[in-house]
């Protein structure tokens, strides 16, 4: 891949891991959600990963409805490219995480390129009490979880809301596995460049967060994929900065955004996610890299663009 391209920062603004009980800034209702989104694409990010969570509890749904509710109000007040999950909520059924997408038509939406464990137990640890009863829940069931996503899965999502409706996918991959999973595809014909990779580290169940598991997953995808993809790099927690920081000097893209680590240093909760996005921000400045805007994200990912989504 041709190095020093202005850096993809995708923020992801609430994800489907982090509970009420972890943060007071994670954003929950359809209102919190859309102002974070906005303030992140005016702090840098050119592209918003979104989840959506029940307003009352905080819990993740898939609910189109509560989806429609800061879709609309995203697009009027940015020009940043909106992605949404088909990752959905841990223990969601396929046609609930896609339910959203479907209804959405999105520039882009995540992937997730192979069946794991996904551990989030642990941090069952970390906290004493909880604001609602099914958050303690929720992280005890994956010790005993399957995240589901065999081939006829992403088959699925690829044929139903990539060819049908022109969106395109953010790639997770959780190990080297998914990588040769997603060049499986790409033999089928069912993947086009140009592709986007999300290389994932520090999700028990999945890769490690250690820097040697990044540079030997970007060698491979390399030696896989040539010049037909983008990449880009997200590790969990403190992971966040440092991983970001090392794709973006190897010549990729990065990932921040509560749905990934709720800190914006040791010890010190992110406010938002635009103090994230303007912490790498800060970083990639001092390291002579440029933020790419959305219209050259589109660009570079070949996106349908804005006007041509469902919302």
């Amino acid at each position: 891949m041709a190095k020093n391209k202005n850096v993809i920062v995708t923020c992801a603004v609430t994800g489907g891991i982090h509970t009420p009980t972890m943060s007071p800034y994670l954003p929950v209702t359809p209102q919190q959600i859309a102002e974070q989104s906005i303030a992140a694409a005016e702090a840098g990010a050119s592209i918003i990963h979104l989840h959506a969570r029940d307003p009352e509890t905080g819990k993740p749904t898939p609910d189109p409805e509560v989806f429609m509710q800061f879709l609309p109000v995203i697009k009027q007040s940015s020009n940043a490219v909106v992605n949404i999950s088909t990752g959905g909520g841990l223990g969601m059924t396929l046609e609930q995480r896609l339910a959203a997408a479907m209804r959405a038509k999105p520039e882009m939406a995540s992937l997730n390129m192979g069946s794991m464990n996904f551990g989030i137990f642990p941090l069952l640890q970390k906290y004493d009490s909880w604001q609602h009863d099914w958050e303690p829940a929720f992280l005890e069931m994956t010790k005993d979880f399957i995240f589901r996503n065999t081939f006829k899965d992403i088959e699925y999502v690829l044929r139903h809301l990539g060819e049908e409706h022109g969106t395109k996918f953010e790639m997770e991959c959780y190990d080297l596995g998914h990588l040769y999973n997603v060049a499986h595809f790409v033999d089928a014909g069912l993947i086009k460049p140009p592709f986007f990779i999300q290389m994932i580290f520090g999700i028990l169940g999945g890769v490690g967060a250690d820097l040697d598991n990044l540079t030997h997953m970007h060698s491979v995808a390399n030696k896989l994929f040539g010049d037909d993809y983008e990449w880009s790099v997200l590790a969990a927690g403190r992971h966040q900065m440092p991983f970001g920081s090392t794709a973006a000097a190897l010549g990729g893209n990065l990932r921040v955004g509560l749905e990934d680590s709720l800190y914006i240093s040791r010890g010190e909760l992110a406010q938002s996610n635009a103090d994230q996005v303007r912490k790498i921000r800060r970083i990639l400045d001092d390291l002579s890299f440029t933020v790419a805007t959305p219209e050259e994200a589109r660009a570079r990912l070949a996106l349908k663009g804005g006007d041509m989504v469902g919302f």
